[in-house]
């Protein structure tokens, strides 16, 4: 299995500007999520900015760097300049990483790329977890996934789905999951089809995707198959805001102590 790793990583978080350079542990968060797809076994590792300093900070700890346009709409769009600059053929695959991941599992990125090569009917993979409280399937910032038996999405949502119409009759029985529903929350990681790359930046936005503010939904708008497992390891949260990036840097410099000196 042969496939390349893009790391999308932009100066301009609204959040949390400059936070792929954000330093923890001695090192910027970017150089870390760099490190972990390095781990997995990805043939090549790029990092796509649209920021000198973070050409220049990657360039610093050896990465391959390619500079791309400061106007994409999405990161699916930076993805595929990237594809389009390197040249990759139609048949090559593509995982995306996002660049505030640090602690990713490089057996998540494998587990992607495995996925696409093993269901050649989808044009994306991607990965989720079970849900196993009440609380995360109201919640409209955990996105929501429901797949038929052979793992294919049907649909993406903020929305709780699948709706436990008899069950959730009366608003206080909404505190519990109603047995023998699986409900799961997707991971923001895909793998592609350098193909439906191309396909995808020529398609406008999908009302399903204006609606929810989901990109992925664009794709089954237009018919693509994405395959959806439930991932091998549960992913750490990633850094969106001051808050996680402080809890982040406890968390390497409590690791760090616990080393063992050499």
């Amino acid at each position: 299995m042969s496939y390349s790793v893009v790391i999308p990583a932009r100066y301009a978080s609204t959040r949390l500007p400059g936070k792929p350079l954000a330093d923890i542990a001695g090192k910027p968060m970017i150089a870390h999520v760099y490190d972990r797809a390095c781990e997995s076994h990805a043939s090549r590792v790029i990092i796509a900015t649209d920021d000198p300093r973070i050409e220049t900070a990657c360039r610093a700890f050896g990465a391959e760097v390619v500079m791309t346009s400061a106007d994409h709409a999405s990161g699916t769009d930076r993805l595929e300049e990237v594809a389009r600059l390197m040249d990759f053929g139609p048949d090559e695959r593509v995982v995306n990483v996002q660049g505030d991941e640090p602690l990713i599992p490089p057996e998540l990125i494998d587990q992607v790329a495995a996925n696409l090569e093993a269901h050649p009917d989808a044009a994306i993979a991607t990965l989720c977890e079970q849900i196993s409280d009440a609380a995360s399937v109201f919640n409209p910032n955990v996105v929501k996934v429901v797949f038929d038996h052979r793992g294919i999405a049907h649909y993406f949502s903020r929305a709780p789905i699948p709706w436990a119409r008899d069950a959730w009759q009366a608003s206080d029985a909404r505190k519990q999951l109603p047995e023998g529903v699986g409900y799961y929350r997707h991971i923001g990681i895909y793998g592609y089809r350098v193909s439906l790359l191309r396909d995808f930046v020529t398609w406008p936005p999908a009302p399903t995707e204006v609606t929810e503010s989901l990109e992925q939904l664009r794709a089954l708008y237009n018919g693509a198959r994405i395959h959806v497992e439930e991932a091998c390891c549960v992913p750490p949260s990633g850094v969106d805001t001051q808050q996680d990036l402080e809890r982040l840097r406890d968390y390497m410099t409590a690791k760090q102590k616990e080393a063992p000196s050499s």
